[in-house]
């Protein structure tokens, strides 16, 4: 009887993490953030919903939002992380190399946006919105170079249609 009491309760903490909500780590000092500091702009959107409450980037490859995307990006990274996510000042966002590993994830990523970085890396919760974050994020995963399989933060189903960002011609034209 004890063993199927102990293979009940181990069943029950498999479902439970599986259900758990993501949490959310400053990128630096490792401590929880908070989201009241979050504008209340853009704070109840299906996609931060959904994102609260699974770490999903609904917006990753969603063509209705590429063009807002793209322009919140232009505007507010690509002075430091380059047009492409290629890296000037800060570090790359296109590639393989993750200057802190947690931006692999999705919840890593909007982590080091929310809280900021170490350099001049600075909290972003002032200047964008959580909707904004998201979007912003969805660009730069459009952006990413490598090889799909390894690209974490799509699903299956994105990862087999994913092509690698390739840069057309010239500097400022995209594919």
């Amino acid at each position: 009887m004890r063993y199927y009491a102990l293979a009940a309760m181990m069943i029950g903490l498999g479902v439970a993490a599986v259900h758990a909500q993501p949490q959310f780590y400053n990128t630096v000092d490792g401590s929880p953030l908070n989201f009241d500091d979050a504008m209340e702009e853009g704070r109840d959107t299906e996609a931060v919903k959904e994102f609260m409450k699974t770490g999903v980037n609904i917006y990753n490859e969603n063509p209705d939002i590429m063009a807002e995307a793209e322009e919140l990006y232009s505007t507010m990274c690509s002075g430091c992380h380059g047009h492409h996510a290629e890296g000037k000042i800060g570090p790359g966002l296109n590639d393989n190399y993750w200057t802190y590993p947690q931006n692999e994830t999705d919840v890593g990523l909007f982590s080091t946006l929310y809280g900021g970085a170490s350099g001049q890396m600075g909290p972003m919760w002032g200047s964008l919105t959580l909707d904004e974050m998201l979007m912003s994020m969805a660009w730069v995963r459009h952006l990413y170079t490598g090889d799909p399989e390894t690209a974490t933060w799509l699903t299956p189903e994105q990862q087999k249609s994913f092509t690698p960002y390739k840069p057309k011609g010239g500097e400022g034209e995209q594919s």
